[in-house]
Parts: C-alpha cells; structure tokens; sequence
C-alpha cells in the first residue's frame, strides 16, 4: 500500500478534507489512495457492488469545493440516485437491467455539492428488508472485525467499507434501524436523523426511510447532517457541527436494558447500555429505568405488517416500471416476494386503520420525552449474526424477517415516530467485537443538547 493510503485509512472525512485544504494533497491523490484500499479490501468483504473509479478521477481532477472537498465518499446502492449510475436496490433484476438516473437524489445532490468525491456503491439486503448486507445479487458483505460474521445492515456494506478503512464516511438509508445497527456491528457512528419537517404524516413504508451516514466520528456525522439539512436554510455558523460539545445541562435519561417485554439481551448487550447510564450519571446526568410502555403494544405488530407489505407492493410496482414488463417471482427473493403477496389481502379500510394507528403509537411514544431527554437502549439484541443467517430461505420465506425482529428489536420505533436516534461505538466484547449503544431523542433534538453529554 502506498504511503498516502496507508497513512489516510484512519482519518476520518474532516482530517481528509483539512489535509486537501492545506494544499498538502490534492483531491486526486485522496481519491486514488481510497481507490487503492478499496482494490485491496474489498476483495475479503464484498462491499462495494459497483466502482465509479473513473468518473471518481474525473470529479477530483475537476477540483472539487466544498467543505469536505475531495474527500472519498460510496453511495448505498438502495433507492438513492447517482447522476448517469443504476441502482440495483441489490435485485437480480435491476443489477441486470435497471436504467441509469438522469439526475442525483436530494441528498446525493447535496453531498456532491459538499465536494464529496463518490467513487461506488456498497451492499445491501434486497430492498433493503432484513438488516444485514447479503442478496442472490451480490453475495454477501463481510465484517472487517471478523469476516464470518454480517456487518449487519442493510447499510452492511457502506460500515464495512469505512470500519475497514476503505473511505472515511458512506452513505446509508434506515427504515428500521438500517444506518444504526450496521454501525454497532462494526464499531462506528451512525445516525438517524428526525424525520424531515415537511414528511408530515406515514402514508407508507417510504416515509420511514432517512437518510445519512456512518462515520469514524461524531463530528463527521454533524458535519454531514449539517450538510444535509443545509438546503433547509441551516446556518452553518449555528449547525450541529459548531455547537458540538455544548453544555447539555442535566439530562433526564431512561434505561432500557432488557427487551420491552422484560426478557433477557445478550449479557454483554446489556452490560453496554449499563456501563453507559454509569458513565452519564458520573457526568451529572439522571439515569433510571423505563421507557416508553407502548413500545410493549403487540397489537400494533399487525398494522406495521400493513405497512411493510403493502410497501414492498409499492417497490415491486417500481420494478416493474424500470424493467418494462411484469416482475416475477424469479425476479425476487422469497420473502420480498411473499411480502408484496400479502399486500393483495390489506384493504383500503386495513391501510387507514394503520395510518392512523402508526400515528397514534407515534404520539404515545413521543409525549414520553415531555419528561425525559434521552432513552438509553442497546442498539440490538445480540452479537453480529454469522453471515448467512438472514440469507433468503425459500422453504420458509417469512424466516428472515422474524429473526430480523429477534436480533434488532430496539431500533424500528424511532423511523415510525420520525425521531433521531444515534448508535455509538461505546462498548466491546471480551473477545473485541464491538457493541453499540443507543440513544433515542425527541423530534428535532439532533442538537448537542440532548446528546453531546453522552459521547466523549
């Protein structure tokens, strides 16, 4: 490995990005020691499906500006745009036949802006359903820490490519815990942001997805949410990123350390939510059991199911539209496939029914915040799965997306709430995995206000 890639594979975007500011290197140079780690690596991990190397060369030689000018960036390969680029949404059928985009997405948009370099596209599941990076597409992505494990997911493949040093930052789509558990499983930050103002009400599954990042540090995380909210008006002089490490005050913090129906997470998972609430309460903080007690409701488990279903019915449709024809179940993996089935038999009256029971459980959870600050959680249930576990299983199609609950239960509340929420890379195993640790905040309350207390 070159010196330059060696010596940039920790740094996070902000050093990367100063180290181009300073004139010490050029765009270029960053860009083709990515490159080369990426040619090195990924070879092991599977995490970048498509490489843009050549556009990348182009991009840093036209000279980007920005904030993070030059910096090497990939791309989710999941229902996000790139200019001239497919997205597969990690589908047999896209990766063959899917159109390039005429324009970025939003986000995309804003980041290119930034001077962000992208140079590919990491792994998901297919349409991004089960929370690890694996697909008949494109094989499955491996964990740097230990590569018979999942990176979890579905942003699997953009935390494998920066936890092994690949690039410094990625992007990553969340649905249901989609950019926070792939950052606990590999030991990094990732956030995901409130629910954008003008979303409104859930309609459907779409209005669960937010998009950001994973990152090697905090600071890269508020930079980019800056970024990412600054068509919204943000003043950067009174962003996220400058008012990080703000004086909290004394945060009130509940303590969830167990599954809400009080059973048992793996030891270590609850050790890493404990050792946390002694760290906050060491700095001042209020720590005590609780959490919001309609998080326990298992009778709202059938109208989420309206909603996942009838909203994979919506991303098959989609297919449909960019192959021209019809998609059929050759085209999808079983469960995928059985979900958009199921859809047949949720009615107008069934899609109502959720719509205003989702936003009934959203109003529940949220007035619990009128008394606290934070929920303290592990990010999941248990270590990283060995790779394959959530792999399409053809004989039992349903049996990925219910081990899927099994291992991730503590995330998917906040994308049906629209409320922030961030896992960060506190705790390890004895054996030196990583264990991340999750911290809930009301709408709105990215702020280091209600978090910059609990990270050091």
């Amino acid at each position: 490995m070159s010196t330059l890639a060696e010596q940039t594979r920790w740094y996070d975007a902000t050093d990367q990005a100063a180290l181009v500011a300073s004139g010490e290197v050029k765009p270029g140079e960053l860009v083709e020691a990515a490159i080369e780690r990426i040619e090195q690596f990924d070879p092991a991990l599977g995490a970048v499906t498509l490489r843009y190397f050549e556009e990348a060369r182009a991009a840093a030689a036209a000279g980007p500006s920005g904030p993070l000018a030059g910096v090497p960036f990939l791309v989710k390969d999941l229902l996000t745009d790139v200019a001239g680029q497919i997205c597969t949404n990690a589908n047999v059928a896209l990766k063959e036949h899917a159109r390039p985009a005429g324009a970025d997405s939003p986000l995309v948009a804003r980041f290119r802006a930034a001077g962000l370099v992208f140079a590919g596209r990491t792994a998901s599941s297919e349409f991004g359903t089960v929370p690890a990076a694996e697909s008949t597409a494109w094989g499955a992505t491996r964990n740097p820490w230990d590569t018979t494990l999942s990176p979890g997911g579905s942003s699997g493949g953009s935390a494998a490519a920066v936890a092994a040093g690949m690039v410094p930052a990625a992007h990553g789509t969340d649905a249901a815990g989609s950019v926070r558990i792939p950052a606990s499983c590999c030991g990094l930050v990732g956030l995901k942001p409130s629910r954008p103002s003008g979303k409104g009400a859930i309609t459907s599954v779409h209005d669960l997805i937010v998009d950001l990042a994973v990152t090697r540090s905090v600071r890269d995380t508020a930079l980019l949410l800056d970024i990412a909210r600054g068509a919204e008006g943000a003043d950067p002089a009174d962003g996220h990123l400058a008012r990080l490490g703000a004086e909290p005050g004394r945060l009130r913090v509940g303590l969830l350390d167990t599954r809400v129906d009080g059973t048992a997470v793996h030891p270590e998972f609850a050790e890493a939510a404990r050792s946390t609430a002694r760290l906050l309460e060491s700095l001042g903080h209020h720590v005590e059991p609780g959490f919001p007690a309609v998080l326990g409701d298992t009778t709202l488990d059938r109208l989420f199911a309206a909603f996942w279903s009838t909203g994979m019915a919506e991303v098959l449709g989609d297919v449909a539209r960019q192959l021209g024809r019809e998609v059929t179940e050759a085209d999808v993996e079983p469960l995928n496939w059985t979900l958009g089935a199921l859809a047949a038999d949720v009615t107008a009256e069934d899609r109502q029914a959720a719509r205003e029971g989702v936003a009934g459980f959203a109003r529940s959870v949220v007035s619990w915040w009128d008394d606290h600050d934070l929920l303290l959680t592990p990010t999941q249930a248990e270590p990283p799965l060995p790779s394959g576990t959530l792999a399409s299983d053809p004989a039992d199609p349903m049996a990925p997306l219910r081990r899927s609950g099994q291992f991730a239960p503590f995330t998917p509340f906040a994308n049906f709430t629209g409320q922030p929420a961030i896992s960060l890379p506190l705790h390890t195993t004895p054996d030196g995995l990583p264990i991340g640790v999750h911290l809930v905040a009301a709408p709105g309350r990215e702020d280091p206000t209600a978090t910059s207390g609990s990270t050091t």
